[in-house]
Formats: C-alpha cells, sequence, structure tokens
C-alpha cells in the first residue's frame, strides 16, 4: 500500500482538532499496568464548574475520527473524557482475554475504572454512546449507578438487538456472518458498510481510496474485534436482561438508520423506563453526529444542559 495513503493525513487532523479543543491525549494504565486506556481528556486544571462528560464510539474506527464534529462545541460546555475502547486505537489489555471477557459489560468496567483513575471521586459524570458504544454506555450506568452517572445518551444503539435483528442485517448488506460486515476487509465490503451506514450519498469514493481506508482502520486487532461482536450479551436472554436506568436518559437515532433500524429506537425507548425521551433525527443514517452534526449536538446540549429559557444564549 502507499506510504502516502488519505487515511494517516486524516487521522491526523482529526487529531488536531481534538488538541484545538484543549483536549489532551493520555494512556492510562489500568488493572496495575495489565490494561492501558488510551483517551483525550480534559486538560489538568480545567475549571471544575463544568460537568464532564464521557463519549464512547462505536465499532469501527477510533474516537477520533468518529467524535471529531462534537468535540468543538462539547470542550466549552464540558470537561471532555473521549477513550478508544478496548481493541481500538490505543487501547490494549493483556493477556487477551477469552471470550466472555470480551463482553460489552467488560469495556464498561474498564471505562468505570478509566473515569475513576481521571475524574475527582465526588464529581459525577455524563455518558454518551453511539452504536456499540451505546451498549457500553448503558453498562456504565447500571455499574456506577446514578449516584455517580447523571445523564445518559444511548444513539443508534438498538440494546435489545437479537438474532432476527443480526439476520435482518446481514440480509441488508449481503453479508453472511456479521464480523464480516462491520470489519471489511476488501473496499467492496467497505463501500457496502458506508452505504449502510450514511443516509445521503458519500459521492463516489475511488477504490483506491477506501482500500487505504480498510488498510488503516481494519488491519489491527481483527481477532479481539471479532471476539468482542461474538461477546455481545445485550439481546442474549440466557446472558443478560434489559432493565430500566435509575438516570435520566435520551434515544437519539437517526430516522433512516440501515443498521439498527428505527422501530428498534422505539422498542429500547420502552424498555428503558419512565425517565426516558426519544428524540429522532430527520435526514440521518446511522450516523447523525455527522450527517446532522448541528441538530445532533443541540440535542445533547438540550439534555445534558438543562436551562431556564432566559438563560439560552
Amino acid at each position: 500500500s502507499s506510504t502516502l495513503g488519505i487515511a494517516p493525513l486524516l487521522d491526523a487532523y482529526f487529531r488536531r482538532r481534538f488538541a484545538a479543543a484543549g483536549l489532551v491525549q493520555a494512556s492510562v494504565p489500568l488493572d496495575g499496568g495489565a490494561t492501558t486506556m488510551q483517551c483525550w481528556r480534559f486538560p489538568p486544571g480545567a475549571s471544575e464548574e463544568l460537568p464532564v462528560l464521557v463519549l464512547l464510539h462505536g465499532f469501527g474506527p477510533p474516537a477520533t475520527w468518529q467524535w471529531r464534529p462534537q468535540v468543538g462545541p462539547l470542550s466549552r460546555r464540558f470537561r471532555l473524557v473521549v477513550p478508544d475502547l478496548l481493541f481500538f486505537g490505543g487501547s490494549r489489555t493483556s493477556p487477551t482475554p477469552v471470550d466472555s471477557e470480551c463482553s460489552e459489560a467488560h469495556q464498561a468496567e474498564a471505562v468505570a475504572k478509566l473515569i475513576g483513575a481521571i475524574v475527582a471521586p465526588s464529581t459525577r459524570v455524563s455518558v454518551v454512546g453511539t452504536s456499540y458504544g451505546g451498549f457500553v454506555a448503558y453498562h456504565v450506568a447500571r455499574l456506577l449507578g446514578a449516584e455517580a452517572v447523571e445523564r445518559v445518551v444511548i444513539a443508534s444503539s438498538d440494546l435489545l438487538k437479537g438474532d432476527a435483528d443480526d439476520r435482518a442485517l446481514l440480509a441488508r448488506g449481503g453479508a453472511e456472518r456479521v464480523d464480516d460486515l462491520m470489519l471489511p476487509r476488501t473496499p467492496e465490503k467497505m463501500r457496502r458498510l458506508m452505504e449502510l451506514a450514511y443516509h445521503r450519498p458519500r459521492g463516489f469514493i475511488p477504490g483506491f481510496l477506501l482500500r487505504d481506508l480498510v488498510q488503516y482502520l481494519y488491519s489491527e486487532n481483527i481477532e479481539e474485534k471479532e471476539g468482542l461482536i461474538k461477546a455481545i450479551s445485550l439481546g442474549n436472554k440466557d446472558k443478560f436482561q434489559l432493565t430500566p436506568l435509575p438516570q435520566q436518559v435520551l434515544v437519539l437515532w437517526g430516522e433512516h438508520d440501515q443498521i439498527f433500524p428505527i422501530e428498534k429506537a422505539f422498542q429500547v425507548t420502552r424498555q428503558l423506563g419512565a425517565n426516558v425521551r426519544l428524540e429522532i433525527l430527520k435526514n440521518s443514517g446511522h450516523m447523525p453526529q455527522e450527517e446532522d452534526t448541528k441538530r445532533f449536538n443541540e440535542a445533547l446540549l438540550n439534555f445534558l444542559l438543562p436551562t431556564p429559557s432566559s438563560s439560552l444564549e
């Protein structure tokens, strides 16, 4: 592959956007050094008056690729913590866990420890997760409870995903296995995944660019990531029951999501209990944080920072 691919340039640009938002990159050792969580975080000495917000990315590229349209606007109102989940970006754990330890609940334990390492003990945080990150956010909220986690945003994330949903997704994606769809190894599969992820066409992307993205984004930790997909416990009635959360919850969903169709948004909202509201973003698919950045960010701010109407800027 060419040494001057577009992906490393994009990567450098996205990292600069995080740095421009005032975030610093940190590698945080956990479990006595057996686990390293890489994250972008608020700088030491940031104003303690600002609330803490944790952003959890979905399956695929690292956090800088998935949250770049959010960090600028959100960093003005929050102290941000934006980790790479285990086996994404620079986050690692050794030895490689067996399948059951790869579940999204295990990811949530690592995120909870990371929060404990960065945030002062008495500080409550809010958590936003998109797609797979929504699975993790749900578990973080359950694990830490309402005394530690104040508000939760579940974005484009089917917490009730079962086998029938997987089969329907594979039919839409023309694939035989979920990991084959979510971990594209060829330009054609990358193109198909992007068609599923976005509602509005992205314009024609030439094969060599897609090959470059596959090489850069989907060539590391493939076995571990396959393990993560296999170990998802949500939707597996034997392993896990979805219960309502005690926190205030916002469910955010793109109207034309082809990964997790919109009818699942209503089911998830009903299942999560009385403190939940649903907001649907029109004209966007599975990635509303990119396709309708302005409305997505507004929805987050309105929910996470409830303000008396007089003080709205």
